[in-house]
């Protein structure tokens, strides 16, 4: 078990995903540097790798935040859209093919989404010392 996240079951499932989604990032950056040379596979190597480890710092931050689920809505957004703004593009890139229209477009913006909970969250944790 995860030191201290033994009942938060949503953020121990959010950090092994975390977990894959960093593995896909790795692999998508060694086969941008050796098998496929195209800049938009390592855009989705690094949208990856930043917000799973991203992922696992708010998946921290929620176990002694007063506003926890704020910061796991922040995780979730920003590592479902890294998914699947990665899954576009790379789909794109090495089989030609459309994962969904605008699939990436929508990925991106769950990503911002995310970085704009992250600010909700850190202004309610403001709040709510302000209120003690």
């Amino acid at each position: 078990m995860i030191a201290g996240l033994g009942r938060n079951r949503w953020g121990v499932v959010l950090a092994c995903l975390a977990g894959f989604a960093g593995t896909a990032g790795v692999v998508l950056a060694a086969t941008a540097a050796h098998k496929v040379n195209n800049p938009s596979l390592l855009a989705a190597s690094n949208m990856l790798q930043v917000h799973a480890a991203g992922t696992l710092a708010l998946v921290a931050v929620s176990q002694w935040a007063g506003a926890r689920t704020v910061w796991l809505v922040a995780a979730s957004l920003m590592l479902a859209g890294s998914i699947l703004f990665a899954s576009a593009v790379s789909l794109s890139v090495i089989a030609a093919k459309s994962l969904f229209p605008m699939a990436a477009p929508i990925g991106g913006s769950m990503v911002i989404a995310g970085w704009c909970a992250v600010s909700v969250g850190a202004l309610l944790e403001l709040r709510s010392d302000a209120s003690r």
